[in-house]
């Protein structure tokens, strides 16, 4: 039995409610108060709930636009009903069986009235017109709730999710877990100033959790999980009921002055260990903002939005599927002239670290002026891959020894120039790092909703740090796709990986849009075919293809390269720019040409110029960027962030900055082209905090001494 708000009707004398029978049926009646007289009873529609073994619902709630049903059931799934029709079907049927009145139930010892029970089968028994089956898990769906058009799902699996309905199709955008240790959750709600709160049972305590801040704003004392319970709470005080063991127990508590203020609200519960611009953005009465996603050690990653005169950092969304730190991130724009339309800011960003698991995420970010932010941001989850994946479904995996449980993705790289308008589905590769010692290529499908392993290598043979990817095109048309690593030995590798993407978008090409990926993990190999149905193949080995051998590596440093960047020079050729432990910072020069003879086929590299300065830090140089041929600029966790001047055969020191962040983690730039025409260098810094420095450089350095 469940109660539902009655669209359309006065909540204060009207109610849906739901009641699940034998064989899986589900009625639903509009009950009407009606003072000093019994309450009227109407049957409104029929459902059929879909056959498992605790067959009834848990919760429900009502889509007046759409005019649908969603409810929740034992089973932990989600469930779509049509009602828009079934009133005037219930009103039409029920007339005609009941003489011209409705099924209605005045009072039980009046008989003159028919039971809603006698004129049931009036009504035809709906079907689910959407089923997400088993989407919370064994334990069930604990509540359902509408906001703001979106539908939001809380379940006894720790996880509360965000649902949008699509073609009258229910469709998971996004997924959160709340704090750890809270694995009850029993109800969410909104409040009147933006906060989320999430309503459940902690161990043996009701705690309230707010989205906004993550942290428990309140904690009661009550012995555990309760199925039936009320929590209200208003400035003055708090009142929170529950049954335990036949009593009804009150918790009352009146509002204490809160002695605590906070300065700075913090962005994240650990570190800082990765952070990219998305881009800008424009919204009418305010000043441009900046678009920015961060990762944590905490698990988490967060859009968040920066404005340069508040100089505030607002959070707008946190992405937590990751079960381990986030080490990276990296991104594609979407369509339109980088990803900001007219629609807003659109990009398909990518996160990967511990546990060898990426996520993929659409995000949407656009105005809104109502919000304190300016900006609103819509985050639609795409796509996860993990390496041991298929370890939690091996039966007896106790009696076996798991291959490298502790594989980490410490560098991603979207490879560029990989747009298909030819195929029949978009279709994205990116490159990733790994502490495994291994490279790998994995390629998306965003119709599919498909993160397949594409190639591997482990020519390193150590740890490999970072990863970027660049596009060489030449004159006649004709274009590669190559890859840097650089690893723990401080070696730096460049690969031609053109042959397994092209593999790849031949293999989509098959049989108009079917598609064979050319590897998936460990023990399975899966054959994507219409992009909907998915055949597995059980082997006894893992088949994954591995890419060639690099055309030319380096040893650019003596230990770990922390730090890697590449830009093209007008001239068609490469700066590698790339920073090491040892505090030394290297860059060098290639040309990409093709090789002529049979011997020599295929793409070749050679290094033009080799520029090393040692000890350009004292510390790690965990961040650096070509800002021009000529422009150098490297941070380090001795806090300073230094301009350089590449000049042939030395990089000269233009000037020096101090930040403020300690451990730097990472560095990002972009610059700006300000309204008199001057160009303007920003940089963003992460690490135990965040911080966003601007400045310019010299048109021409001077050809002797640098500036101090």
């Amino acid at each position: 039995l469940s109660w539902a708000p009655r669209p359309g009707l006065p909540p204060a004398t009207a109610a849906a409610f739901l009641a699940s029978g034998p064989d899986g049926e589900m009625l639903w009646l509009d009950v009407t108060h009606r003072p000093g007289q019994a309450p009227w009873v109407r049957l409104m529609g029929r459902y059929l709930l879909p056959p498992c073994k605790q067959r009834w619902h848990t919760c429900a709630a009502f889509l007046p636009q759409e005019g649908l049903l969603v409810c929740g059931d034992r089973r932990g799934s989600l469930l779509l009903f049509p009602c828009s029709s079934s009133s005037g079907r219930a009103a039409e049927s029920t007339s005609i069986a009941n003489g011209g009145t409705g099924p209605v139930v005045e009072d039980s010892s009046n008989e003159s009235e028919p039971s809603c029970s006698l004129h049931k089968g009036a009504l035809p028994l709906e079907s689910p017109l959407s089923v997400l089956f088993g989407l919370h898990g064994k334990t069930g769906v604990t509540s359902v709730t509408i906001h703001r058009g979106y539908i939001y799902s809380t379940g006894r699996d720790g996880v509360y999710r965000q649902l949008r309905l699509q073609d009258q199709q229910l469709e998971v955008l996004q997924k959160h877990r709340p704090c750890k240790g809270l694995q009850w959750i029993e109800e969410l709600r909104f409040t009147s100033d933006g906060d989320l709160l999430v309503l459940g049972f902690h161990a043996d305590n009701f705690v309230v959790w707010s989205s906004r801040t993550g942290e428990n704003l309140h904690c009661i004392p009550c012995g555990g999980g309760h199925r039936s319970w009320s929590y209200c709470s208003s400035p003055l005080a708090e009142a929170f009921a529950f049954i335990k063991s036949g009593d009804v127990m009150l918790y009352h508590r009146e509002a204490e002055p809160c002695e605590q203020q906070v300065l700075l609200a913090s962005l994240h519960g650990r570190e800082i260990t990765c952070v990219r611009r998305l881009g800008a953005m424009e919204v009418p009465g305010h000043a441009t903002l900046n678009v920015f996603v961060t990762g944590s050690e905490d698990t988490t990653a967060c859009v968040l939005v920066l404005s340069e005169n508040s100089r505030a950092a607002v959070p707008l969304a946190r992405l937590s599927d990751h079960i381990s730190s986030v080490r990276t991130l990296a991104f594609t724009m979407g369509p339109g002239d980088e990803g900001c339309g007219d629609e807003g800011l659109s990009a398909l960003l990518f996160s990967a670290g511990g546990r060898a698991q990426i996520e993929c995420y659409q995000l949407l970010c656009t105005g809104d002026t109502v919000t304190e932010s300016a900006v609103a941001c819509q985050v639609i989850h795409v796509a996860s891959h993990r390496l041991d994946k298929h370890w939690e479904q091996k039966k007896n995996r106790h009696k076996l020894v798991k291959m490298d449980p502790e594989t980490r993705y410490m560098s991603l790289s979207v490879v560029p120039g990989t747009s298909t308008e030819q195929l029949p589905t978009p279709w994205k590769f990116l490159a990733a790092a790994c502490s495994d010692g291994s490279v790998r290529i994995f390629g998306l499908l965003e119709a599919a909703r498909k993160l397949v392993l594409v190639a591997e290598s482990f020519h390193h043979q150590r740890c490999v740090l970072k990863v970027e990817a660049f596009l060489h095109a030449w004159a006649g048309g004709e274009r590669k796709h190559l890859l840097c690593s650089a690893a723990t030995d401080g070696s730096v590798a460049f690969w031609d990986i053109t042959g397994p993407i092209t593999d790849a978008v031949d293999a989509l090409h098959q049989g108009e849009g079917e598609m064979q990926p050319l590897g998936e993990c460990c023990c399975l190999a899966a054959l994507l075919l219409p992009l909907t149905k998915v055949r597995v193949a059980l082997l006894t080995e893992p088949v994954f293809p591995a890419l060639d051998a690099p055309l030319v590596t380096v040893m650019a440093h003596s230990c770990g390269v922390n730090s890697l960047h590449i830009r093209e020079t007008p001239e068609g050729q490469y700066l590698v720019a790339s920073g090491s432990d040892d505090g030394s910072i290297h860059v060098c020069l290639l040309e990409v040409a093709l090789g002529r003879g049979e011997a020599t086929a295929g793409t070749c590299l050679q290094v033009l110029e080799r520029v090393s300065r040692p000890c350009a830090h004292a510390a790690h140089v965990t961040g650096i960027r070509v800002l021009r041929p000529d422009l150098l600029l490297s941070a380090s966790v001795d806090q300073r962030l230094t301009l350089w001047n590449r000049r042939p055969g030395e990089l000269v020191p233009l000037s020096t900055t101090f930040f403020h962040v300690p451990d730097l983690a990472e560095l990002d730039c972009w610059e700006v082209v300000e309204a008199g025409g001057e160009l303007r260098y920003y940089c963003v810094l992460c690490g135990q905090g965040l911080e966003m420095l601007c400045g310019t450089a010299p048109s021409k350095p001077p050809p002797q001494e640098a500036p101090q």
